[in-house]
């Protein structure tokens, strides 16, 4: 069957994540840094609601865009959170998770040969997702020694007259980084001036820290009518099973994604939209606790990693470091190996997020405080090791 397979799906690598956890996965009692999955279980009253909905019969389709309530919670949270009002019955589709809502964005947008900015390192998933929608992927390098922030000088630079759309992720899967708001509004210029349409992925926008405020491109002057407002309750509510996420935007995309969505998907859980409306209309308290706990592991992480040399900045969002691991001599991915083969401490290579992640690698801190001072203690001894007796071994 191999000579079936369409080129494009065929040259596309598999998740640089999943296939370092594979290797995990053999292994018993590893302390995991890796997967970017809260360790809370989804709050009492959330999975309530869901109970009751199957107490009460609830268990058929829904309309392709999602339950006319939950838009309607989506809406009203969306206006609150980021300052930006879309009509609930026409302007809003809820998908099954981000991801779908970020695939059947791209599908709905691209011509083939049509170009899409990101800026790297990124979540995984982006790249292929745009491959698949026959469009074509344009990487923007962020750096550590600036926070991996955008910057619109740097986009600039990438745009050509096949650019159609710029995707961001803020706070940004691996690195944590945030946009300061006058940066936001630089690229929102070039937005404008270039015509491009804007995916923005704000899946970490509640986890942010340091009294950081979270801005949404999507509310900057004129900025509404060309983007694609992303968003869900996986990560801040600890609802990543459900699998619930949606998208803003005019009307005419929203029907251009329903199209696709409704073909290939028809709706997501009825049960899990009805726990989702639970968690945007009366989930915050419930939020603002696990948030808390996130921001002194946060602390301890950072702290303990640059005690013991490795360089990291303390990210102002989402729940990852990203400390620098090019001092020890070893690649990202030989890093992680060693240090899970040794140490028994799992941590994703920067590597799996492009190019510009090498010589990093990714540390969730949504693992229990405990477990975190044990992996830094460990990770401190690989360090001192390697001081020791040099990197000459095979990783």
């Amino acid at each position: 069957m191999s000579i079936a397979i369409a080129d494009h799906v065929r040259d596309i690598p598999r998740s640089g994540i999943r296939d370092f956890f594979e290797v995990v996965q053999t292994m018993g009692d590893v302390i995991s840094l890796g997967i970017g999955e809260p360790d809370f279980a989804t709050p009492w009253h959330i999975r309530e609601a869901a109970i009751y909905s199957l107490e009460k019969g609830r268990t058929g389709y829904s309309s392709n865009l999602g339950l006319p309530r939950l838009r309607r919670s989506i809406s009203d949270y969306v206006q609150s959170h980021f300052g930006v009002r879309y009509e609930p019955l026409s302007e809003v589709l809820v998908s099954v998770g981000v991801s779908e809502a970020i695939d059947i964005a791209l599908r709905a947008l691209l011509n083939p040969g049509d170009e899409v900015v990101y800026h790297e390192p990124c979540y995984v998933s982006y790249a292929p997702s745009i491959v698949l929608a026959r469009g074509v992927a344009r990487a923007v390098a962020t750096r550590s020694e600036d926070h991996f922030v955008l910057r619109a000088a740097d986009l600039e630079k990438v745009i050509t007259p096949r650019t159609k759309v710029l995707m961001l992720n803020f706070p940004t899967n691996p690195t944590g980084a945030t946009m300061p708001p006058e940066e936001l509004e630089k690229i929102a210029a070039l937005c404008v001036k270039h015509n491009l349409v804007v995916m923005t992925d704000e899946i970490y926008s509640e986890l942010t820290y340091d009294a950081v405020a979270h801005p949404s491109i999507a509310a900057l002057p004129g900025m509404r009518e060309r983007t694609v407002l992303l968003h869900g309750v996986s990560k801040a509510f600890a609802m990543t099973g459900w699998r619930i996420g949606f998208a803003c935007a005019p009307q005419e995309l929203i029907e251009a994604m329903m199209k696709i969505h409704q073909y290939a998907i028809l709706c997501a859980p009825i049960m899990s939209q009805e726990a989702a409306i639970e968690a945007l209309d009366r989930g915050e308290e419930s939020m603002l606790k696990m948030r808390r706990e996130y921001d002194l592991r946060r602390n301890y992480i950072v702290r303990g990693l640059n005690d013991i040399g490795l360089e990291c900045f303390k990210p102002h969002g989402a729940f990852y470091v990203f400390p620098k691991i090019t001092g020890t001599g070893l690649s990202s991915r030989d890093f992680s190996l060693r240090l899970l083969r040794e140490k028994k401490v799992a941590v994703v290579p920067g590597s799996a997020f492009g190019p510009s992640g090498e010589g990093h690698v990714r540390c969730s801190y949504a693992t229990a405080l405990d477990q975190i001072k044990i992996a830094v203690d460990r990770i401190g001894e690989l360090c001192q090791e390697l001081a020791v007796n040099g990197t000459s071994a095979a990783a």
